[in-house]
């Protein structure tokens, strides 16, 4: 299976790094092909300006910009995001990157009078999301909705393709979390990614 790995993440050294490692060595294991998209070390810019925001709905026009990305996108059959989850949803960067690159005419089709949009990614066959939280997980799900989760697999669910698989894996409690249950978190990363379908 082709993999996108899309990391984001600002430091280095952080655990985020290291569970981007394990989510490589695992599907590296498994016989996978993966390619890394690291936002903070391309120095991507999140921001969608007023001329990315005037050519947004013009086809063509609006990949120019983010053309490795999508041909990324379209490489891949597996895309896996590994980030923190912070304010209960992805870093401003990588919401950014879903703002500037899943884009209408490349990612989608723009909804019809009762119709909803229509995806055009029909190569991917599954959307994984690894990320930490500092909210325990009941918090998480029956306080708050799990508002980062359904960004990043329901919301882009519907533009791959039919019956597309989604796989969440969350370290709750981050800021708390004894150096033992990181490192069996990371075991269980790497173990999953090893057997990603």
């Amino acid at each position: 299976m082709k993999a996108l790995i899309v990391y984001c993440h600002p430091l280095e050294a952080s655990f985020n790094a290291a569970l981007r490692d394990r989510v490589l060595a695992g599907l590296a294991a498994g016989g996978h092909e993966a390619r890394l998209i690291d936002l903070y070390a391309m120095g991507f810019d999140p921001v969608l300006s007023a001329e990315g925001r005037r050519d947004y709905h013009t086809a063509e026009v609006n990949e120019a910009p983010v053309a490795e990305h999508l041909a990324a996108l379209r490489w891949c059959e597996a895309l896996v995001f590994v980030y923190p989850t912070w304010w209960y949803g992805p870093p401003a960067m990588l919401k950014g990157w879903l703002d500037r690159v899943w884009l209408p005419h490349a990612a989608f089709a723009m909804p019809e009078p009762g119709r909803p949009i229509t995806g055009k990614l029909q190569n991917i066959r599954l959307i994984a999301a690894v990320s930490t939280l500092g909210s325990p997980w009941w918090w998480w799900k029956l306080v708050m909705g799990e508002p980062g989760r359904r960004i990043m697999l329901r919301g882009l669910r519907p533009l791959c393709a039919p019956g597309c698989k989604t796989l969440w894996m969350a370290l709750h409690e981050m800021d708390s979390a004894s150096p033992a249950k990181r490192e069996a978190f990371l075991d269980k990363v790497e173990a999953r990614f090893r057997r990603i379908l």
